[in-house]
């Protein structure tokens, strides 16, 4: 661990030596995790606050993208299955499972997987998922390896929660565990803020941070062991999401792509979806508050809309292209929030208005850093189930509704 005059000379280089301002008053516990934290922290990400970082993050020109349409999927589903079967068995895929937020908006204050959408019995968010892997298990023969990523918050619960319900069935030593990467919190000036004397403030790094975690975790290293050359990662929101689907494992290897995202058709203009695009001629995502009126109602010759393959957080990754992009420095967004933080007095304050930045890596940022990314459309009503929201679009009410046409009993 890094000692107490190590941090001190790093602290300086920022012009962040507040940090340890009452080190000297705290237990030598308190002192061993205030270290533990400075460490943890890649300070470079306060870069991010500079003008030149920003306007380096600017659009450039976006185009619309072909797709790997659904029709194309039917044609050709025998050779896209058998690639991706062979794949699986060869045991080149594993799954990341991004699982590092609390359910508050659906008024659960628990991990977000750990919720129940069973209406005469239980079933969980987290087992919705590993029931759908389940079905390439049995199709394969084969245990495909999951890495579930938790956040500081969530860990001890995600971890105690599979342990309890005894993996929902699944193989444990096919499951592994890592904590997503924090970044500090930061007030307008760019100085961290404090939660306590001994406690820094920060919060998840973005779920463009899943990878860099994954490496520090020690797990990278173990997948390539095993032979693992390809990342599903998946979101814990869509209790429908196929994972590890062999036709769309077996589409981009034929494909020759770096990597792939599974998408639908926007079912209106206005829907609040990221889509994939061009942007300079590479892959990319525009957000869905991005995109200019021109854009939102730009049609093809054949009437559809230009713009219409909406990301649903389903991606194929290449190691070997990851490991290229890890060595290169992922853009950093800084995201105006309110902040509880340690006043100069000691006290404790709760702002009622943003008052400091938090830093977020993003997954479109990962995208667009690739060569090639392939878009493969599925059908909305057969992988498209997410839980955002209690009731109304988006929520555990759509969700329990589409499970059930799909066959699951509530």
């Amino acid at each position: 661990m890094i000692t107490y005059e190590e941090a001190k000379k790093l602290l300086a280089e920022y012009g962040q030596e507040h940090i340890l301002r009452y080190y000297g008053e705290l237990s030598a516990e308190e002192q061993s995790s205030l270290l533990a934290q400075i460490e943890k922290i890649d300070f470079s990400i306060l870069g991010a606050l500079d003008s030149e970082h920003n306007a380096a993050l600017q659009r450039g020109k976006i185009e619309p993208i072909e797709a790997v349409t659904m029709a194309d999927i039917a044609k050709n589903s025998g050779e896209y299955r058998e690639l991706g079967l062979e794949a699986i068995k060869a045991g080149k895929v594993a799954a990341v499972l991004l699982a590092g937020g609390q359910g508050t908006r659906l008024g659960f204050d628990k991990p977000k997987g750990m919720y129940n959408v069973g209406v005469t019995r239980e079933l969980y968010i987290f087992e919705c998922l590993i029931n759908n892997m389940m079905k390439v298990v049995r199709e394969t023969g084969e245990w495909i390896h999951l890495c579930v990523m938790t956040s500081e918050k969530n860990n001890e619960d995600t971890v105690g929660f599979f342990r309890e319900k005894d993996f929902f069935g699944y193989n444990s030593d096919y499951v592994h565990f890592f904590v997503q990467d924090m970044a500090p919190s930061v007030d307008f000036s760019g100085r961290i803020y404090m939660e306590s004397r001994s406690r820094i403030s920060s919060s998840p790094n973005g779920n463009g941070g899943w990878f860099s975690s994954l490496v520090r975790s020690g797990l990278l290293a173990e997948l390539k062991a095993n032979g693992v050359e390809w990342l599903n990662v998946f979101g814990v929101d869509n209790v429908l999401a196929k994972i590890a689907d062999p036709l769309f494992i077996g589409a981009i290897i034929k494909s020759g792509a770096q990597s792939g995202s599974k998408v639908v058709a926007k079912s209106a203009p206005e829907e609040r979806v990221g889509v994939m695009c061009l942007e300079d001629g590479k892959p990319s995502i525009v957000e869905y508050y991005e995109m200019t009126d021109e854009m939102l109602t730009q049609r093809t010759a054949d009437g559809g809309l230009a713009y219409k393959y909406g990301v649903i957080l389903n991606y194929l990754f290449s190691i070997a292209k990851l490991e290229d992009i890890n060595k290169t420095k992922m853009p950093i967004h800084t995201v105006d929030k309110k902040i509880p933080y340690m006043d100069e007095n000691g006290g404790f304050i709760s702002p009622d208005e943003p008052n400091g930045h938090k830093f977020e890596a993003l997954i479109l940022d990962m995208i667009n850093m690739h060569d090639s990314c392939i878009p493969y459309e599925v059908e909305r009503d057969r992988e498209f189930a997410p839980i955002k929201n209690p009731d109304g679009v988006d929520s555990v009410v759509s969700a329990r509704k589409l499970l059930e046409e799909n066959g699951v009993t509530l």
